[in-house]
Protein backbone atom coordinates (compact mmCIF):
# COMPACT_ATOMS: atom_id res chain seq x y z
CA UNK A 1 0.00 0.00 0.00
CA UNK A 2 2.60 2.29 1.03
CA UNK A 3 4.08 1.78 -2.58
CA UNK A 4 1.12 2.19 -4.41
CA UNK A 5 0.86 5.57 -2.49
CA UNK A 6 3.91 6.51 -3.47
CA UNK A 7 3.86 5.66 -6.97
CA UNK A 8 1.09 8.30 -6.94
CA UNK A 9 3.41 10.98 -5.77
CA UNK A 10 5.88 10.06 -8.16
CA UNK A 11 3.29 10.24 -10.92
CA UNK A 12 1.26 13.28 -9.64
CA UNK A 13 3.24 15.53 -12.12
CA UNK A 14 2.36 13.90 -15.38
CA UNK A 15 -1.26 12.59 -14.18
CA UNK A 16 -3.76 13.86 -11.96
CA UNK A 17 -3.73 12.51 -8.51
CA UNK A 18 -7.56 11.40 -9.11
CA UNK A 19 -7.17 9.38 -12.48
CA UNK A 20 -3.78 7.41 -10.38
CA UNK A 21 -6.02 6.88 -7.36
CA UNK A 22 -9.11 5.75 -9.40
CA UNK A 23 -6.65 2.97 -11.38
CA UNK A 24 -4.89 1.99 -8.17
CA UNK A 25 -8.06 1.59 -6.20
CA UNK A 26 -7.16 3.95 -3.66
CA UNK A 27 -8.86 6.77 -1.70
CA UNK A 28 -7.52 10.30 -2.65
CA UNK A 29 -8.09 11.20 0.53
CA UNK A 30 -6.16 8.04 2.23
CA UNK A 31 -3.26 9.79 -0.78
CA UNK A 32 -3.43 12.71 1.14
CA UNK A 33 -3.40 11.56 4.85
CA UNK A 34 -0.06 9.53 3.86
CA UNK A 35 1.62 12.40 2.11
CA UNK A 36 0.55 15.05 5.02
CA UNK A 37 2.43 11.98 7.41
CA UNK A 38 5.29 12.17 5.81
CA UNK A 39 7.44 14.32 7.81
CA UNK A 40 5.68 12.29 11.16
CA UNK A 41 7.36 9.23 9.58
CA UNK A 42 10.35 10.78 8.91
CA UNK A 43 10.76 11.85 12.65
CA UNK A 44 9.69 8.54 14.12
CA UNK A 45 12.31 6.59 11.99
CA UNK A 46 15.14 9.03 13.20
CA UNK A 47 13.87 8.60 16.60
CA UNK A 48 13.60 4.58 16.53
CA UNK A 49 17.30 4.79 14.84
CA UNK A 50 18.36 6.96 17.57
CA UNK A 51 16.39 4.41 20.25
CA UNK A 52 17.73 1.34 18.59
CA UNK A 53 21.54 2.38 18.97
CA UNK A 54 20.73 2.93 22.80
CA UNK A 55 19.13 -0.62 22.84
CA UNK A 56 21.50 -2.23 21.24
CA UNK A 57 24.27 -0.68 23.38
CA UNK A 58 22.33 -1.84 26.22
CA UNK A 59 21.70 -4.97 24.73
CA UNK A 60 25.30 -5.88 23.87
CA UNK A 61 26.26 -4.69 27.53
CA UNK A 62 24.64 -7.30 28.98
CA UNK A 63 25.91 -9.96 26.84
CA UNK A 64 22.34 -10.74 25.18
CA UNK A 65 19.97 -11.66 28.33
CA UNK A 66 18.15 -8.80 29.14
CA UNK A 67 14.74 -9.10 27.07
CA UNK A 68 12.59 -6.15 26.37
CA UNK A 69 11.08 -5.02 29.74
CA UNK A 70 14.77 -4.92 31.65
CA UNK A 71 16.07 -3.16 28.18
CA UNK A 72 13.30 -0.63 28.99
CA UNK A 73 13.78 -0.65 32.81
CA UNK A 74 17.89 0.20 31.52
CA UNK A 75 17.06 3.07 29.45
CA UNK A 76 14.82 4.42 32.03
CA UNK A 77 17.02 4.09 34.72
CA UNK A 78 19.59 6.61 32.55
CA UNK A 79 18.50 10.41 34.04
CA UNK A 80 19.84 11.39 30.27
CA UNK A 81 17.30 9.50 28.66
CA UNK A 82 13.70 10.51 28.19
CA UNK A 83 10.54 7.55 29.16
CA UNK A 84 10.23 4.76 26.47
CA UNK A 85 7.00 2.81 26.86
CA UNK A 86 8.25 -0.72 26.26
CA UNK A 87 6.16 -1.53 23.69
CA UNK A 88 8.09 0.62 21.44
CA UNK A 89 11.44 -0.98 22.99
CA UNK A 90 9.93 -4.42 22.25
CA UNK A 91 8.91 -3.17 18.28
CA UNK A 92 12.66 -1.73 17.80
CA UNK A 93 14.47 -5.26 19.29
CA UNK A 94 11.61 -6.77 16.89
CA UNK A 95 12.72 -5.26 13.52
CA UNK A 96 16.47 -5.50 15.24
CA UNK A 97 15.48 -9.08 15.27
CA UNK A 98 17.05 -8.96 18.73
CA UNK A 99 15.43 -10.95 21.16
CA UNK A 100 16.55 -11.90 24.94
CA UNK A 101 17.46 -14.74 26.73
CA UNK A 102 14.38 -16.96 27.72
CA UNK A 103 15.03 -19.66 30.34
CA UNK A 104 12.79 -22.12 29.88
CA UNK A 105 11.00 -22.66 32.94
CA UNK A 106 11.34 -26.64 34.36
CA UNK A 107 8.58 -28.79 35.59
CA UNK A 108 9.00 -31.60 37.44
CA UNK A 109 4.99 -33.63 37.91
CA UNK A 110 7.11 -36.98 38.30
CA UNK A 111 9.25 -38.21 41.02
CA UNK A 112 10.28 -41.86 40.38
CA UNK A 113 11.25 -44.15 42.95
CA UNK A 114 12.83 -47.41 41.76
CA UNK A 115 12.20 -49.05 44.31
CA UNK A 116 8.09 -49.63 44.07
CA UNK A 117 7.07 -51.59 41.74
CA UNK A 118 5.34 -50.43 39.00
CA UNK A 119 1.86 -50.57 37.56
CA UNK A 120 1.04 -53.32 35.34
CA UNK A 121 -0.23 -52.49 31.73
CA UNK A 122 -3.92 -53.18 32.01
CA UNK A 123 -5.19 -52.29 28.54
CA UNK A 124 -1.78 -53.64 26.68
CA UNK A 125 -1.17 -50.86 24.80
CA UNK A 126 -4.39 -51.23 23.01
CA UNK A 127 -6.36 -48.15 22.87
CA UNK A 128 -9.22 -48.98 21.04
CA UNK A 129 -12.60 -50.76 22.09
CA UNK A 130 -15.73 -52.27 20.67
CA UNK A 131 -18.35 -50.39 22.77
CA UNK A 132 -18.58 -47.59 24.71
CA UNK A 133 -17.51 -47.46 28.39
CA UNK A 134 -15.32 -50.43 28.21
CA UNK A 135 -11.64 -48.91 28.43
CA UNK A 136 -11.23 -45.49 29.78
CA UNK A 137 -7.50 -44.01 29.91
CA UNK A 138 -6.35 -40.80 31.40
CA UNK A 139 -3.79 -38.57 32.03
CA UNK A 140 -2.71 -35.73 34.30
CA UNK A 141 -1.20 -32.45 32.66
CA UNK A 142 -0.09 -29.14 34.17
CA UNK A 143 -0.99 -26.13 33.57
CA UNK A 144 1.15 -23.16 33.79
CA UNK A 145 -0.31 -19.82 35.71
CA UNK A 146 0.51 -16.50 36.19
CA UNK A 147 2.91 -16.21 39.43
CA UNK A 148 5.05 -19.06 38.46
CA UNK A 149 2.21 -21.47 39.70
CA UNK A 150 0.86 -24.80 38.20
CA UNK A 151 -2.94 -25.87 37.91
CA UNK A 152 -2.96 -29.81 37.25
CA UNK A 153 -5.48 -31.51 35.25
CA UNK A 154 -6.69 -34.90 35.24
CA UNK A 155 -8.57 -36.15 32.30
CA UNK A 156 -10.52 -39.81 31.63
CA UNK A 157 -10.92 -40.60 27.74
CA UNK A 158 -13.39 -43.43 26.25
CA UNK A 159 -11.19 -45.31 23.97
CA UNK A 160 -14.31 -46.45 22.09
CA UNK A 161 -15.27 -42.60 21.31
CA UNK A 162 -12.23 -40.97 22.28
CA UNK A 163 -14.71 -38.16 24.36
CA UNK A 164 -13.86 -36.87 27.42
CA UNK A 165 -15.91 -38.33 29.94
CA UNK A 166 -14.30 -36.97 32.87
CA UNK A 167 -11.97 -33.91 34.24
CA UNK A 168 -10.67 -32.52 38.00
CA UNK A 169 -8.85 -29.25 38.25
CA UNK A 170 -6.69 -28.77 41.43
CA UNK A 171 -3.56 -26.98 42.30
CA UNK A 172 -2.21 -30.47 43.63
CA UNK A 173 -1.32 -34.04 42.11
CA UNK A 174 -2.54 -36.02 44.48
CA UNK A 175 -4.60 -39.27 44.41
CA UNK A 176 -7.68 -37.27 45.34
CA UNK A 177 -7.21 -35.48 41.50
CA UNK A 178 -7.39 -38.35 39.86
CA UNK A 179 -10.19 -39.42 42.32
CA UNK A 180 -12.22 -36.60 41.23
CA UNK A 181 -12.41 -37.21 37.72
CA UNK A 182 -12.85 -41.11 37.65
CA UNK A 183 -15.87 -39.99 39.64
CA UNK A 184 -17.23 -37.40 37.62
CA UNK A 185 -16.24 -40.07 34.69
CA UNK A 186 -18.77 -42.49 36.85
CA UNK A 187 -21.67 -40.10 37.04
CA UNK A 188 -21.73 -39.33 32.94
CA UNK A 189 -21.90 -43.17 32.42
CA UNK A 190 -25.26 -43.06 34.15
Amino acid sequence: LVTRFGFVDDARKTYPVKRLCEVLQLNRSSFYKWKSGAAKRKKRLFSDAILGAKVKAVFAAEKGCYGTKRVTAELSDNPQNRPVNHKRVARVMRSMKLFGYTKKRKVTTTVSDKKKPAFADLVGRKFTADKPNQVYVGEITYLPITGGVNMYLATVIDCYSRRLVGFAIADHMRTSLVHDALTAAKSQRG
